[in-house]
């Protein structure tokens, strides 16, 4: 790579990597890096933007429809869910990279890039957590099938930071505020404190992560003049294949920055 090293490049490499722990090493190089003022924001030499991220041979990636739904009442539903859950927060790894060097030019203050880049290593975080789990359960990330639906958000919203904003932390990150409560009362019926645990570690995480991408969806909708929640709707419309459905945790939510405004009209089921 020529040029002085740079947050963008250090965030493509990471993006790209292929084998799952050299992507976390590299998450955290690139966020370790950029706080400590040691990489710019972007260089001439840096790589071109990868239209997918680097994924290893496992897990299969098949349609969501054939991703099958077990109850956490059973080892083996249990494992399942976790899988889901750790493939997600890989997911949400590569969007959080994906922002930091795809806006990494956009017109935005340095503390856009350190928010993100506290998301990407949260997320890797989050995705070890999941993986010693799964590991401690007599399995292991990839063992089975999993869905490919979230990489959708990426190119849907690749050229407007506003959009992409709208639909991962506002729809995809908000939506895991919703669910999770329900998530953790059922672990603890079946005395599962162990994965509980991991679960309050991200839930909490989460909304942080919503609280960022609230932050900066604001300050852009204030500089282009135009109402937040008004704007969102629309991106939401636009942008966005899935379903806005309640329950909502409205509370979480608008500790979050993200009040019903924004999203109760998108629900046809909310009254």
């Amino acid at each position: 790579m020529g040029g002085a090293p740079s947050l963008r490049g250090a965030a493509i490499a990471a993006l790209q990597a292929a084998d799952l722990d050299e992507k976390l090493r590299l998450t955290d190089y690139a966020g370790e890096g950029w706080f400590a003022r040691r990489l710019g924001l972007s260089s001439p030499g840096d790589p071109a933007q990868p239209s997918r991220p680097g994924r290893p041979v496992k897990p299969d990636l098949v349609s969501p429809r054939l991703v099958k739904r077990r109850s956490v009442h059973t080892p083996e539903g249990r494992i399942s869910m976790i899988h889901a859950l750790a493939h997600i927060e890989l997911n949400a790894i590569d969007l959080a990279l994906d922002i930091v060097a795809r806006f990494a030019r956009e017109p935005v203050p340095r503390s856009f890039f350190d928010g993100w880049m506290t998301v990407a290593m949260e997320e890797a975080k989050h995705f070890r957590l999941l993986s010693g789990r799964l590991r401690d359960l007599g399995s292991m990330y990839g063992a089975l099938p999993a869905h490919d639906g979230l990489w959708q958000a990426v190119e849907v919203t690749a050229h407007d930071l506003t959009a992409r904003l709208a639909i991962v932390p506002l729809i995809l990150e908000a939506r895991g505020l919703d669910v999770t409560p329900s998530l953790l009362a059922k672990l603890d019926e079946v005395g599962d404190g162990e994965t509980g645990a991991i679960l309050e570690i991200i839930y909490n995480d989460e909304k942080k992560h919503v609280a960022i991408g609230a932050k900066w969806f604001r300050f852009l909708c204030a500089r282009q003049g135009v109402n937040p929640a008004q704007r969102f709707q629309e991106l939401v419309r636009q942008c966005f294949r899935g379903d806005v459905k309640p329950p909502f945790n409205d509370r979480a939510r608008a500790e979050a920055g993200l009040t019903p405004t924004f999203y109760r009209s998108l629900s046809p089921l909310s009254s």
